[in-house]
């Protein structure tokens, strides 16, 4: 999180809804179902269950049933501290947001939920999942493992690849091998090859994550990578009054949002547990991959095509998943979007938390390298 205040600001999920929960006149809005960490590096493309690639947002750790106005209020922030970050003007950020706004009312008012593919998407989105399209999954299979006495394992990098102890990763690839004997939904015709630990993400950091190396018993060319990831509670938990269903685990309401919220949901999703812990257990992403942002900040066009198409998916995410256990039904949500009145308190409060994130970044640095010189 020292990297940058946007780096910072997707680390700090829970400060964030501590903050927004103290402020008295927030603007009201419905409740929807929001994937809770809505910012600017949570949309990516992912290999769906129809094995076709899609561009959509892909974090649901921090899923609930909520106020659709704190979800807009984070992926508003998050422009403004990413180009502040990218040391953009105030006044294109300004032009930004107000241009994501349009766009995610406009698909709000129309009541219809659309989806982003290499057929439908356009602009710089269109080129994005071409290029991610045409990559081939073996080629990310040698990025990722090599032989060891003629048999493929997982690199060790100690970076994003960890190695594990010889007794958990044999009790990891035991409950791995029973999931796919028992279970239909999955692959049965693969065996588990190899496990290691994996570092990911940012907010995720410190959850128990483990990846495997799969071989196809019929094609021993064909191999085939999974994870599972250990599930926390959603970081709006403390601070979000809207009452909850009642979900089996944690694991559970990820993967139910993502299901409701998505169009297609990411290949394999299901849910284990292991030593009492919940999982996501899903297909590991060789398709996965997010817009650079660095390289949008030198075309400003392009940066309005991707963030209209995020508008789009945010608006088309919340119909989705409409009237569906305490979320507004569809006529609420358009009705929402044609009331204005909403629009300039979100824009200031988000803004004004922007500038907040900045002080809060160099306070945290300021700590962070006073412990660091001891």
């Amino acid at each position: 999180m020292t990297e940058s205040p946007f780096r910072f600001f997707r680390g700090t999920c829970h400060l964030f809804y501590e903050d927004l929960c103290k402020v008295r006149d927030f603007p009201v809005s419905p409740q929807v179902w929001v994937c809770g960490d809505l910012h600017l590096e949570n949309f990516g493309s992912f290999k769906g269950n129809n094995r076709l690639v899609y561009f959509d947002l892909n974090d649901f750790d921090e899923s609930m049933l909520a106020p659709l106005n704190w979800e807009l209020a984070r992926v508003l922030t998050s422009i403004y501290v990413a180009f502040d970050t990218l040391k953009l003007t105030k006044t294109a950020a300004d032009e930004m947001v107000k241009l994501f706004l349009k766009k995610y009312t406009e698909v709000l008012q129309s009541g219809k939920a659309y989806y982003i593919d290499p057929r439908t998407a356009g602009g710089i989105v269109s080129d994005f999942l071409i290029k991610v399209k045409k990559r081939k999954e073996k080629d990310i299979i040698k990025k990722i493992a090599a032989p060891v006495h003629k048999q493929l394992r997982i690199k060790i990098d100690n970076q994003t690849h960890f190695d594990i102890q010889k007794p958990l990763k044999t009790e990891l690839i035991k409950h791995l091998s029973s999931i796919l004997e028992k279970t239909t939904a999955w692959p049965n015709n693969y065996e588990v090859k190899d496990a290691a630990f994996r570092v990911a993400g940012t907010g995720s950091i410190g959850l128990k994550r483990y990846m495997f190396l799969l071989q196809s018993t019929k094609t021993k060319g064909d191999f085939l990578l999974l994870e599972i990831k250990e599930s926390a509670h959603s970081s709006l938990a403390p601070y979000n009054p809207t009452r909850q269903p009642k979900w089996v685990s944690d694991a559970e309401r990820i993967i139910t949002t993502k299901y409701r919220m998505q169009n297609i949901s990411p290949a394999l999703l299901s849910t284990t547990v292991f030593k009492e812990d919940t999982y996501v257990l899903q297909e590991m992403q060789p398709f996965a991959d997010k817009i650079n942002l660095d390289l949008l900040a030198e075309n400003l066009k392009d940066m309005q095509c991707v963030l209209l198409d995020m508008a789009t998916l945010t608006a088309s995410a919340q119909l989705r998943s409409c009237g569906i256990q305490g979320s507004a039904i569809n006529d609420v949500l358009t009705s929402f979007a044609h009331d204005n009145t909403w629009q300039k308190p979100l824009i200031s409060y988000a803004k004004n938390y922007a500038n907040q994130v900045k002080k809060d970044y160099k306070q945290y640095m300021a700590g962070y390298k006073s412990i660091k010189t001891k």
